[in-house]
């Protein structure tokens, strides 16, 4: 990017906290998104969760990319048709309600997207895809995904060639951290598969279209237990954010539950 070049303004969507007892509501998001963000030329913005669509679409014009941010706390198994397994522990409804929102409306808009963690399970289901609740008992012969002792747990990834995560990591052996026990299951028809575990769970998805940066990864690479590699997936992104503006496309995006 040209040091006189404007730099790209990077949405991410923030976490939330409803009001507590002795505490107000509270809206943040992690060190690790803005300084990736601010890395590879862009400049941050955090997006509270707006009740109003109007506010919305505002906010998101003046965006050139968004990056749909993961949680510690899951997608609301009972909205995705489970019956609630005991390690899931559903986010804030606000939280979820806004993420499915602003996904909708920026895949709408054709927006440069990087979901990460749980927003590329969201971004799966919003478009017709499926999820496991409990990776580890609903995928025959998983290997654990999480670990509540070892909280850099890593794996390999095997990567689809000549696709978009293929273009960011190149060649050689990939390893990823791994933090999830939801997983993609059945991939929306607007995706294409770009990464797999070793056990076959989807850790990559992405529109197969040159002119749309749309992405999702079930790692972390804003986390302090990614690696040098995983700087790449903020730098391509950035560079998509700097093109020019795709046509709107409408699609059959599913609507929030």
């Amino acid at each position: 990017m040209d040091s006189m070049s404007k730099k790209p303004l990077i949405g991410i969507t923030g976490d939330f906290r409803p009001e507590q007892k002795e505490s107000q509501a509270l809206s943040w998001f992690f060190t690790g998104y803005y300084d990736s963000v601010t890395d590879a030329g862009g400049i941050p913005v955090m997006m509270p969760p707006l009740a109003d669509d109007d506010d919305l679409k505002q906010f998101l014009e003046q965006l050139d990319g968004l990056i749909l941010s993961g949680c510690a706390l899951d997608l609301d198994p009972i909205r995705l048709g489970f019956e609630k397994h005991p390690a899931s522990r559903a986010m804030p409804l606000r939280r979820e309600d806004f993420d499915r929102r602003v996904c909708t409306m920026a895949m709408e808009m054709k927006m440069p997207l990087l979901a990460i963690g749980s927003g590329m399970q969201l971004m799966n289901v919003i478009s017709g895809g499926t999820l496991h609740q409990h990776v580890i008992e609903d995928v025959a012969g998983a290997m654990y995904h999480r670990d509540g002792v070892e909280a850099n747990l890593r794996h390999i990834i095997n990567i689809e060639p000549g696709t978009r995560v293929d273009k960011m990591y190149g060649p050689g052996e990939i390893r990823v951290n791994s933090q999830h026990h939801m997983a993609v299951k059945y991939v929306s028809k607007m995706f294409v598969v770009s990464a797999t575990a070793p056990d076959g769970v989807i850790e990559a998805i992405e529109v197969p279209d040159e002119d749309w940066f749309c992405v999702g990864v079930q790692w972390h690479p804003q986390n302090h237990s990614a690696s040098a590699l995983d700087m790449q997936v903020f730098e391509n992104f950035l560079t998509a954010c700097e093109e020019p503006e795709p046509q709107i496309l409408q699609m059959p995006v599913r609507k929030a539950a």
